[in-house]
């Protein structure tokens, strides 16, 4: 037990009443219990061991590419956090083989100690910027390289960091590598006390995490969802991924009544708030099949990218209120039109490529119907916004075999 351990122990106590709220799994794992998540102990293996730490979906997500490619030449270990994040990697990267899915440690010396004692690990990736002090030090006093990777710092999160850099700095000079997506993260992250000499500007591996290819017609998954909650392919479809607070009732108001409006709330226990905002609506989960309804709330995990093949205009949710908007890259993959509220500073890497391309228009809580509306009723920008977005896409992709190489270089100068 150290120093830190002390810390923790009692800011643990102070703050059960916030993290208790939410019914949380796998306490024993949690603890650095993860033998019986993996398959294969690691000493039966004689490949190299890359660990990919990635917080909850969106972490997850962005491995999509990476993780298929470091297969091919490396045992990979993806830890997960939150529960939805390991359902996420577990349906993502399951069954393939080489690589194995478990939960990330609480970050006491003890717990992490037992996690690398079974997981063993050459190398240690943390997907956009997940810094734990034990964690690093404890990799860091075995030797095993561990850096940021698809690294970004935005400015909110970094005024809160900056604040407490005197106790968190020595965990960012500690990290051997930084991958980052672009300038402006790299100099937040310097100036967290990363050395300059181990930041690269990578580009970002979300890019790489979504099929910009052409499909002609939806998916067979996205065509059962249709039709199990009544959702009419011949009619204009509007989806609104990952909506918040506010957000639900705002959209129900704004699109026309005759207009089919499916929307999913970005957090499980928001899932019934989301329900009760919206008046007649028919919820995935009830099972319900109601022809002729043009109001759909999509109360399940793991659907969204399936529905928005359905979408004629995609709005992302989190972005008209007071939080800091959703991914916009998936949507626009799949050659979409896409519209944004102006609240979106945790995703402007993207929303800059993406607002240069024209392949995204941002709106107002005022606008975003009259916006939704002219789409709908204009065939031809609708689609050649969607091409736009599609190109745009298909030029920033390549983040992920990058980050492979350096992984592999960072795990092979181990070894």
């Amino acid at each position: 037990m150290n120093l830190l351990d002390l810390l923790y122990i009692p800011l643990g106590i102070v703050t059960a009443p916030i993290w208790m709220r939410k019914k949380r799994q796998g306490w024993d794992q949690r603890f650095g219990h993860v033998q019986a998540m993996l398959r294969r102990p690691a000493h039966e293996s004689t490949r190299a061991r890359a660990l990919l730490h990635a917080v909850s979906v969106g972490e997850v997500n962005a491995l999509r590419a990476l993780v298929p490619m470091m297969v091919e030449q490396c045992d990979v270990i993806v830890s997960v956090t939150t529960d939805t994040g390991l359902k996420q990697a577990q349906s993502l990267f399951g069954d393939i083989e080489h690589c194995e899915v478990v939960r990330y440690p609480l970050d006491c010396s003890w717990m992490v100690r037992r996690f690398l004692d079974l997981v063993k690990p050459d190398v240690v990736g943390l997907v956009e910027l997940e810094v734990w002090p034990n964690f690093i030090k404890g990799c860091v006093k075995r030797g095993i390289p561990v850096g940021i990777i698809n690294g970004r710092l935005s400015a909110r999160s970094f005024k809160g960091y900056h604040r407490f850099r005197f106790f968190i700095a020595p965990s960012f000079w500690r990290l051997g590598f930084a991958c980052v997506q672009d300038q402006d993260y790299a100099e937040r992250l310097e100036a967290m006390g990363v050395s300059g000499d181990r930041i690269e500007i990578t580009g970002s591996m979300k890019w790489d995490s979504v099929d910009a290819s052409v499909h002609a017609e939806p998916c067979a998954k996205a065509i059962a969802i249709a039709r199990a909650m009544g959702i009419d392919l011949d009619k204009p479809i509007v989806v609104a991924g990952s909506t918040g607070p506010g957000e639900e009732a705002l959209l129900d108001q704004a699109i026309p009544d005759d207009v089919q409006l499916v929307i999913a709330p970005r957090k499980v226990e928001r899932f019934d708030e989301a329900g009760d905002a919206v008046p007649g609506c028919v919820r995935r989960s009830s099972g319900e099949c109601r022809p002729g309804a043009t109001r759909f709330v999509l109360d399940t995990i793991g659907e969204l990218s399936a529905v928005y093949e359905l979408a004629d205009v995609v709005i992302i949710g989190r972005s008209f209120f007071d939080l800091y908007g959703s991914d916009p890259i998936e949507p626009a993959a799949m050659g979409k039109a896409v519209l944004i509220g102006p609240a979106h500073t945790d995703f402007l890497q993207a929303m800059g490529v993406l607002l240069q391309a024209r392949a995204i228009q941002v709106v107002d809580r005022q606008g975003v119907g009259a916006a939704t509306k002219a789409l709908l009723e204009d065939d031809g920008a609708r689609e050649a916004m969607g091409q736009r977005a599609r190109a745009c896409v298909l030029d920033q992709q390549g983040a992920s075999k990058t980050h492979l190489e350096i992984l592999l270089r960072h795990a092979q100068h181990r070894a």
